[in-house]
């Protein structure tokens, strides 16, 4: 459930369910308030679950599980993976060093089974875990007006400036922390947290006081992410090796052995993986799971797509064979095959680039 359903109801929200979380789809007329997000700012309830980790040990602990170093210092966060023993993805997780604690920010399906599993593994050492995800709310502000917007209405402290770092402050006496994003929808983004109880008032404050904010849901987010490139958990990330998704940044290749040496070597085997993450443009939309074909071939499926309000035409994220055969592609949509081009990643440059956009080497 969202923080402030209320709140979305009375905007004229619809709902869906994200991760077995209950989130805003759209609020009516989903394309005029994507257009609004590309050319000046939204915003939008995030449907995280969140995940604090305290105690003396909390950063060695959750370092030896992740796939990339924890930062040391308050306010520095960092984008990770945690993997199975085989190396595929089980969850992703945005961890924060807020001094005193860990924040981690995860799929809220996932907080759950974290929790769970974590606590049966501190042993001796001095941590402690808990699923925090009902006291906190995290808006996110995108758009390439962003960071206009975020300093036009926060207190006592200037916009963060490098990705996945954070400041604390205030919008009107609401205590809140600001951090900049990783630009997953290929704009200037930022992330408001804020305790639950305060949620209605900083919503407001962010849709309506200095520079205005349109609202938005996860239809449009879906649109917006697409459109940019980026990998989501749900769809693209989950249960996947990491080099498939081509998800450079979310493994540290120096940091050592964090889920075992055969795991690490299958991971940083990136070069020439089985599989890879390509962008389509389609005479149609297809449904996720359809099949790609290239002549007669099968040669993977289509993870997810939309009809771009950017673009004006259908595009999709599709995984396929890492190496394609020569021939013309095409994508099985209602029963028949329509025609498809292979379009470079992101189908639309924006004030910023996701840092999930996939990469690979040669």
């Amino acid at each position: 459930m969202t923080v402030i359903e209320g709140v979305h109801e009375d905007r004229g929200a619809t709902f869906r369910t994200v991760g077995g979380n209950r989130v805003v789809a759209n609020y009516g007329r989903p394309e005029r308030v994507h257009r609004a997000v590309r050319q000046v700012v939204g915003v939008i309830e995030m449907g995280y679950g969140v995940v604090t980790v305290t105690g003396d040990d909390r950063i060695d602990f959750v370092d030896n599980a992740v796939s990339n170093r924890v930062p040391t210092a308050d306010g520095d966060g960092v984008y990770s993976l945690l993997l199975d023993p085989q190396g595929h993805v089980e969850t992703e997780l945005y961890v924060y060093n807020a001094g005193e604690r860990l924040l981690l920010f995860v799929p809220p399906a996932r907080a759950d089974p974290l929790v769970e599993d974590w606590r049966e593994k501190t042993f001796i050492q001095d941590v402690t875990i808990a699923d925090a995800t009902d006291e906190f709310a995290v808006f996110g502000v995108h758009g390439p007006k962003a960071t206009e917007k975020i300093a036009s209405v926060l207190n006592k402290t200037a916009t963060p400036e490098t990705p996945l770092s954070f400041v604390r402050g205030s919008m009107v006496d609401a205590g809140v922390t600001v951090v900049r994003s990783d630009g997953l929808v290929g704009e200037e983004g930022f992330e408001v947290v804020c305790s639950a109880d305060v949620a209605r008032d900083v919503y407001d404050t962010l849709e309506n006081r200095g520079l205005n904010a349109a609202p938005f849901g996860y239809d449009t987010w879906d649109a917006l992410t697409l459109e940019a490139g980026t990998p989501l958990f749900d769809t693209e990330i989950e249960g996947q090796i990491p080099n498939v998704v081509g998800l450079a940044n979310g493994v540290d290749f120096e940091k050592g052995c964090f889920v075992g040496q055969e795991v690490v070597s299958r991971v940083h085997n990136r070069g020439r993986p089985s599989k890879r993450l390509v962008g389509l443009t389609c005479g149609a939309v297809p449904e996720s799971g359809a099949a790609v074909f290239v002549d007669d071939a099968s040669v993977g499926a289509v993870t997810r797509a939309v009809e771009s309000p950017t673009r004006e035409e259908p595009i999709a994220l599709a995984r396929v064979d890492y190496e394609l055969p020569d021939g013309t592609p095409s994508v099985r949509v209602d029963g028949g095959e329509v025609d498809a081009e292979l379009a470079a990643l992101p189908f639309v440059t924006g004030s910023d680039e996701s840092a999930r956009l996939p990469r690979y080497e040669r």
